[in-house]
């Protein structure tokens, strides 16, 4: 009984592990996702006030607090 359940715990560390690095590859992708959404929101903001343009109706503008 022992050795099954030290075994179990070696198999529940295993997936642990596998599962903490799945979250922190998938934390960092979604940090650079917001970084690269932040830079294009910047263009669009540059180029909308160079062309004197609004955002179109029904549109919202880009904005960092709606990137989190």
């Amino acid at each position: 009984m022992e050795t099954r359940l030290r075994q179990r715990l070696a198999e529940l560390r295993v997936e642990y592990e596998k599962g903490r690095k799945t979250l922190d590859e998938l934390e960092s992708q979604a940090a650079n996702v917001r970084a690269t959404l932040l830079r294009i929101g910047g263009a669009v903001q540059v180029l909308e006030e160079e062309l004197g343009e609004r955002p179109l109706a029904g549109e919202s503008p880009v904005s960092p607090q709606k990137l989190d």
